[in-house]
């Protein structure tokens, strides 16, 4: 099977597993926060959107242009390719995390995702014909190619699975 058609299956395996648990939840639970400094699973919904459109962003990016070609992800960044996750540890992300809103609606949130997915698979069907091997530069992991970026957002889509399971168990102790 070639690479590109394997990302782009655990990519829509990781959204499915997300639009399928949005299903279990009345929109007032989606929008408790279990504390102070804890994101409602509204807010992360809104987090995964927000930054799955970004790594969709930086594809196309990657996908018209040949800049940065030789640049390199960082070591951090190669052990997760590695392992194909993130280490299971609480990663503080920028100051802008606080400002995550939350969602209008259920509805809403499915519709975003289910485009998401649509545009992700679009993209993905480009990769292996593009004749640009550019790479974007992630905040902290350095360069991703377009490959690298679709397999970047399974990760973190996948990852941010561990803060679902944390944000249930605390709303089910606030019972």
């Amino acid at each position: 099977m070639e690479k590109s058609t394997a990302l782009i299956q655990d990519f829509n395996k990781a959204v499915d597993t997300w639009i399928k648990a949005l299903k279990q939840y009345s929109f007032a639970a989606l929008c408790k926060q279990p504390s102070e400094k804890s994101w409602s699973l509204g807010q992360l919904y809104m987090h995964l959107i927000e930054s799955t459109a970004h790594f969709a962003e930086e594809i196309k990016n990657c996908l018209g242009t040949n800049e940065n070609m030789e640049e390199e992800m960082s070591p951090s960044a190669k052990q997760v390719f590695l392992n194909n996750a993130l280490p299971d540890i609480l990663i503080e992300g920028p100051a802008s995390n606080k400002n995550t809103r939350q969602p209008q609606s259920k509805e809403i949130l499915s519709k975003k995702f289910l485009s998401i997915k649509e545009n992700m698979n679009a993209l993905a069907a480009l990769i292996p014909a593009s004749d640009f091997k550019g790479k974007t530069k992630h905040p902290g992991l350095l360069y991703f190619n377009a490959g690298e970026w679709l397999q970047f957002a399974t990760i973190h889509l996948r990852h941010h699975l561990r803060q679902k399971k944390r944000i249930d168990t605390l709303l089910q102790q606030a019972i």
